[in-house]
């Protein structure tokens, strides 16, 4: 397992969380909605090259975090009849209806999604039963999307699993050849879903997200950086 240390430095103006791992190579990420910047580097690397790379990456730094400065605030969802809620990339009003027993969602009719729980169920038992829902039918077309990649990309998993993450669309851990996905993509056109499987897969053959993975990911799936922008926004 890595080893890691954390602490903050200031450059430019802009406070930066800087971790020290067992890694080889430097990365920088700028997290919303607050902007903050972490910048995790390889211990051996010494602090003014660390700020070299910071200070040729100021622009694209102040560029994302202006663009997170300037999104509307979004309403905190209720998980109330009404709502739209996504799935497979398409809006669905919300049903919320009342019933006997833990509380499931299972009906997805032409514009609505029934929603069944318990009277009295809080918005956040109303959002675990959702995506325990989403869960389900993301783990059914997982197995067909896998297998068709898996022979496109000529790779093979050991094992793959869905989970919700923050920061992360997927991961992939090389050594164990095991991938995960986002349960988000749930929420997503399939388009994004088969996006992300390829990216992970291709992680089989090129570890980085350099020249020869971009190249790999150009043959495999030739619209990638198009699904990318899309999953962004």
């Amino acid at each position: 397992m890595a080893v890691s240390n954390s602490r903050y430095i200031e450059i430019d103006g802009i406070t930066i969380e800087l971790v020290r791992k067992r890694i080889k190579n430097l990365h920088i990420r700028v997290s919303p909605p607050s902007g903050h910047v972490r910048v995790a580097a390889p211990t051996r690397m010494s602090s003014e090259t660390i700020r070299q790379a910071v200070v040729e990456r100021l622009e694209w730094i102040r560029k994302h975090q202006t663009r997170f400065a300037n999104l509307e605030p979004q309403t905190p969802l209720e998980f109330m009849t009404g709502e739209i809620h996504h799935f497979m990339g398409k809006p669905y009003r919300l049903n919320v209806l009342h019933k006997a027993g833990s509380g499931a969602a299972g009906i997805l009719k032409h514009d609505t999604i029934d929603l069944h729980v318990q009277e009295g169920s809080d918005a956040a038992w109303r959002e675990r039963v959702l995506y325990e829902w989403y869960r389900c039918r993301l783990k059914e077309q997982i197995p067909e999307l896998l297998s068709k990649w898996e022979q496109i990309i000529g790779v093979k998993v050991a094992t793959w699993g869905v989970k919700r993450m923050k920061t992360r669309w997927g991961t992939c851990n090389i050594k164990h050849r095991r991938i995960w996905l986002n349960l988000e993509l749930a929420r997503k056109p399939v388009h994004c879903l088969e996006y992300i499987i390829a990216h992970e897969l291709t992680h089989l053959h090129e570890r980085l997200h350099n020249n020869r993975f971009h190249g790999l990911m150009d043959r495999y799936v030739p619209l990638w950086r198009q699904y990318k922008e899309e999953l962004k926004r």
